[in-house]
Order: structure tokens, then C-alpha cells, then sequence
């Protein structure tokens, strides 16, 4: 589906809310930033992360353990903590994104499209701004399905890429009505084509404060489904040079 005009969007919801509805809805700045506080509660974290993967019978695949190092002005650290993965690294410093390996000296271009473990992106992982990174339009209220919860009335946002790098060009996000929770999101790539949905679990559904886990189901190869669960998070500001490739290349080890 190709992303309609702003001008055409505009026209819908005038046509579609009743009088004075629209002015009183919130902005969709106020929107995006309050459903980023749900995954990311301050702008410098440590956050501890397991990934699974299910086969589509709900066996387990794959199961791997990432520290994700999240800073302020689009910049993360994800160390690799499994023994099948262990020293590797992603640094990510804006739109660009590289893999440190360990026994190698020279930091490897990758893109945020690159898979991390099953349908989990190294984009999914390390990137948690909708605010910074996408300019949203609202389409309205529609019933959506939280996870565990009965469905509800959520706000539809469409959300653009404002910028290159980022993982998806085009999200349809819906997010809660009272707290702007996000609640589900079908994530396009490029072409236009629908990559994944996700789907947010928080830790209280009736109010919720963080979400705990995301769940992400490939639309295009396969049927499994990837869990992405945030274990802990705690603010942590990180060592400058620990953002630098080349500092990570000569120093594997930094704990």
C-alpha cells in the first residue's frame, strides 16, 4: 500500500471525527515521545536483553543473551553475551553500523537490517526512538489486540522515515488511548513491502509502565517467531571511547 498524501490523510480525519474532535486529540509528537518512555525510560541505559526463537510448532530454536548499551544522540553498544557469540560487538553511531568480531582488526560495515538471531534486526535491538527518527500522522481510533489483554481502542499512528539508516521506512503503530502504550506495529522495509508485526507486552496491562517484551512474527520467509525480552534496564552513561571502532577492536574486553 502506498503512503497517502498528508493533504489526503488531513481530509479523512476531518471527514471521519465529529466536530471539535480533532483539536482536542493529542499531538502526535506527544505521542510518539510517550510511547518511546515505554521501551526506553531515560536517554542513556543498560539493558539487559534476552532473544529467543520458536519454531512454528513453539519449540524452542535459539536462545541469546545481549547487554545493549542505549545513548543519547542515537548511539549503542550491543555486546554479544552467549558462549556461542561471545566478544562479538555492534556499535552503532547514527546510520552507521558496524560488527566487531573478535581476533579481527578491522570493524565490519552492517546494516540495521542485518539479522541479530531470528527476526530480531540488529535495528530492533539497538534503535528505540519513533520520536527522533519518524514523522507520524494520525489516522484515528481503531480496536486493537494487546497482548494478553482483550481488544481495545488504540490510536493509529503512520509514522515516514525522517531520516536514512533507520530500520523500517514506513510503521503503522497503534498505541493505547489514555497512556500511548504502544500495542502492535506492522514494520515495512523500503519497497514497501510488510517485513514483520510486532506486538508489545508491558507489565501491567490495565496500566502499564514498560514494556517488558516484543514480539516479532516474519511476514515474509518463515513461521517462527522472535521474542526480544528486556530483562533489566538501569540508567548508565558508557565511556566515550567505548563508541569509538576502533577503540572496541583493540580493547575486546571491557568489563
Amino acid at each position: 500500500m502506498k503512503f497517502a498524501p498528508p493533504w489526503l490523510v488531513a481530509a479523512v480525519l476531518a471527514a471521519a471525527l465529529p466536530g471539535g474532535a480533532l483539536a482536542q486529540t493529542p499531538d502526535v509528537a506527544t505521542m510518539l515521545k510517550a510511547a518511546d518512555k515505554f521501551r526506553a525510560s531515560a536517554d542513556n541505559l543498560q539493558v539487559e536483553t534476552q532473544i529467543t526463537v520458536l519454531n512454528a510448532d513453539g519449540s524452542q530454536d535459539k536462545e541469546r543473551r545481549y547487554t545493549v548499551f542505549a545513548q543519547a544522540k542515537r548511539q549503542s553498544l550491543v555486546l554479544m553475551q552467549s558462549p556461542a557469540e561471545k566478544g562479538q560487538k555492534v556499535l552503532m553511531l547514527g546510520d552507521d553500523f558496524w560488527l566487531l568480531m573478535p581476533n579481527s582488526q578491522r570493524p565490519l560495515r552492517i546494516t540495521p537490517m542485518q539479522k541479530l538471531l531470528g527476526d530480531a534486526s540488529t535495528g530492533d535491538v539497538a534503535t528505540l526512538s519513533w520520536a527522533d527518527d519518524y514523522t507520524g500522522t494520525l489516522l484515528g481510533e481503531e480496536p486493537c489486540e494487546a497482548a494478553g489483554s482483550p481488544t481495545k481502542i488504540c490510536w493509529h499512528l503512520s509514522l515516514a522515515a525522517a531520516r536514512k539508516g533507520v530500520t523500517y521506512q514506513r510503521i503503522e503503530l497503534w498505541v493505547g488511548k489514555a497512556r500511548f502504550e504502544p500495542i502492535k506495529a506492522d514494520l515495512y522495509v523500503l519497497s514497501d513491502k510488510l517485513a514483520k508485526q510486532a506486538t508489545f507486552v508491558t507489565d501491567k496491562p490495565s496500566a502499564p509502565t514498560m514494556v517488558t517484551e516484543m514480539v516479532l512474527a516474519d511476514k515474509v520467509s518463515n513461521h517462527k517467531t522472535t521474542h526480544v525480552r528486556y530483562l533489566s534496564r538501569k540508567d548508565r552513561v558508557v565511556p566515550e571511547t567505548w563508541l569509538n571502532p576502533m577503540f572496541l577492536v583493540k580493547t575486546p574486553n571491557l568489563e
